[in-house]
């Protein structure tokens, strides 16, 4: 079943002191792409969560907003960076004396530089909020798969009525075609009668090769059953449960190919109108098909 680009998901998960929430939206792309806003203890997992996302969605762009709360944030105390504050110890110092100033450096003036101080690396709380950010993403994955499908669904139904609807025209416009066959045979005789006056001037096996070829280039019967075949291997790949959106576009294209053909072919007000229907049909197939994977 086909599935369209556009959609939400949201999963959440509480593991070991870890509340992890991840949010994935899909709107069309001609590929597939990702754009992550993660917390910075997941941004060296980028690579690994984009392989996640695609293993699961073919085609669309993707946000993904992942957010994460420890509250075991107090087990991981903050260290002081003693050379980085010698450091700004030292330039304060030079200053204070390249602007000949009374004051001395404190420590006061050295704890506005937050660099001097790190936060404890803890490996256990690290695997915690990796454990819980996988099962959070896959529950986002989920429910985004979830709303793709069912808008997959109600596109497929749309375009399944339409092939329906083009699929009546073509036979409308083949039993319209079989009908003017012999008109035109019986028009085509009348009017060499009128031109000519005595009929036994014509050469009427002569006559007959050119009504032949003339109802050859008449006869839509050939066209009609190729726009059939590909509505067929259309509907087909409607049902498949493989991505099928560039193989539905190749054969939307081979299906106007066939309606300028029978339109072409055939100089007939009434086919003319079936085949304007029918290629108005086909454009707003065409504009679904940019909505599905």
């Amino acid at each position: 079943m086909i599935q369209s680009m556009t959609g939400y998901g949201r999963g959440e998960c509480s593991l070991n002191g870890v509340s992890a929430l991840v949010e994935l939206r899909s709107v069309n792309s001609r590929f597939f792409e990702l754009n992550a806003r993660l917390p910075r203890s997941l941004s060296l997992r980028e690579s690994e969560i984009k392989e996640v996302v695609r293993a699961k969605v073919v085609r669309g762009k993707i946000s993904l907003t992942a957010t994460l709360q420890n509250d075991a944030n107090g087990k991981f105390p903050l260290t002081v960076n003693v050379a980085a504050a010698r450091s700004y110890y030292k330039l304060l110092s030079q200053l204070r004396k390249s602007l000949k100033l009374k004051e001395k450096v404190g420590l006061d003036h050295i704890l506005k530089f937050s660099e001097i101080f790190e936060g404890g690396v803890d490996e256990e709380a690290a695997s915690f909020e990796w454990e819980a950010f996988q099962d959070a993403l896959q529950r986002a994955l989920k429910e985004l798969q979830t709303m793709r499908v069912n808008e997959g669904e109600e596109i497929s139904k749309d375009m399944i009525a339409r092939v329906g609807q083009i699929q009546q025209r073509l036979e409308s416009i083949e039993a319209s075609s079989r009908e003017r066959i012999p008109e035109e045979r019986t028009r085509l005789h009348e009017r060499i009668a009128q031109l000519l006056g005595d009929k036994n001037i014509v050469d009427s096996q002569r006559l007959e090769l050119e009504i032949a070829l003339l109802a050859d280039k008449l006869d839509v019967t050939e066209e009609c059953v190729r726009f059939r075949s590909h509505n067929k291997f259309f509907l087909d790949a409607l049902r498949n449960d493989e991505a099928a959106g560039r193989k539905l576009n190749f054969l939307i294209q081979e299906m106007n190919r066939e309606a300028n053909t029978i339109g072409s072919k055939s100089n007939d007000t009434g086919i003319a109108h079936h085949i304007v229907a029918i290629k108005e049909e086909l454009e707003k197939i065409r504009e679904q098909l940019q909505n599905i994977e």
